[in-house]
């Protein structure tokens, strides 16, 4: 199963049997609007704090999950998924309501892809056989944890992102109808000493540039395999930075459609978002919504998800530490062979 020095290939793939995307007001208005299951119009959800609202979608986003897949929840057998909150509380609090066996995982904002990938690989190998990866982010409760206090308001410049509102669950099945997973590209930490906690598409980029060269070289591929790829979430300023190194490292990343979900979430023209999206839930709705909508109409047949994560909390950050960058990808293909 192991492709090369950092990639897994899965050679029994195993099909994504159901999803379920559930987003706030923002991201409802945004140019994927009709894309998701639930748009939720009250960031709060009717609960009396945010953070149980993350929580709120998370489980919201999980149950239709199962039901698309045509499971109960007693046929999950693992749950593998995180957030941004400390000690991704959102995930935990919500699993515990579930009672699935729980791994957690932080990937920051890649970590929708770092949890397809290890679900995928337990049903692969045959440690379970139905297994759910989800992950979820709030706006308020990032601006909060990671910035300033959500009330305060505070201007910010250009090169910030908005975190996307948003949870995206996702069940994984050894068989059924659905698009499959056939390979994932785990990333390696990459610090290139930014420092700016306003500027996280910059901090990001040489990570998913990183974990685009090491996937070409361990599956022997290149940009034309597939029919899109997306990094998430880079946003403007980390979608241009990455496109520089693609070419500086003769990456012909012309010969597809390169595009980035922090980019596609938002319309940046007609929305206050600076940069774009961000967010773990970012990544998570774009894929489980558009992308693979468009692969079961038939209009996508392979598609690389580079999801990217800046590795920074509040206390790193207050230490005056640099933002370390990672990114996973994992290849999304049509059913049948």
């Amino acid at each position: 199963m192991l492709k090369g020095y950092q990639s897994w290939e899965f050679t029994n793939r195993p099909v994504i049997l159901g999803t379920a995307t559930v987003v706030g007001p923002d991201e409802g208005k945004g140019p994927l609007g009709n894309e998701f299951d639930i748009v939720h119009s009250d960031t709060k959800l009717g609960q009396d704090s945010w953070e149980k609202a993350e929580k709120k979608m998370l489980e919201e986003a999980a149950k239709i999950a199962i039901e698309n897949a045509k499971l109960s929840k007693e046929h999950i057998q693992f749950y593998v998924g995180g957030d941004l909150m400390n000690q991704i509380i959102s995930n935990s609090f919500a699993v515990r309501s579930m009672q699935i066996p729980y791994l957690g995982i932080f990937g920051a904002c890649s970590t929708s892809m770092e949890g397809l990938a290890v679900a995928s690989l337990i049903v692969d190998s045959g440690f379970g056989k139905h297994v759910m990866a989800g992950t979820c982010s709030h706006n308020c409760t990032a601006e909060k944890q990671f910035r300033y206090p959500t009330e305060y308001g505070s201007q910010k410049p250009p090169s910030a992102q908005f975190t996307v509102t948003g949870a995206g669950a996702a069940v994984i099945g050894p068989e059924g109808d659905g698009p499959v997973v056939t390979g994932a590209t785990i990333g390696r930490v990459i610090d290139m000493g930014i420092k700016d906690p306003f500027n996280m598409g910059a901090a990001m980029a040489p990570a998913a540039v990183d974990t685009l060269q090491a996937h070409f070289r361990d599956f022997n591929r290149e940009p034309g395999d597939y029919d899109l790829i997306v990094t998430g979430d880079l946003a403007y300023v980390g979608y241009n930075i990455a496109c520089d190194l693609l070419e500086k490292h003769n990456i012909p990343i012309k010969q597809t459609t390169y595009n980035d979900c922090g980019l596609m979430i938002f319309d940046r023209e007609n929305q206050n978002v600076q940069a774009g999206g961000s967010g773990c839930g970012c990544s998570a709705t774009v894929t489980y919504g558009h992308i693979l909508k468009r692969i079961k109409k038939g209009e996508l047949k392979r598609v690389l998800v580079v999801a990217t994560g800046a590795l920074l909390s509040p206390l790193s950050f207050q230490q005056g530490e640099s933002i370390p960058g990672i990114a996973h990808a994992v290849v999304i293909e049509s059913g049948g062979q």
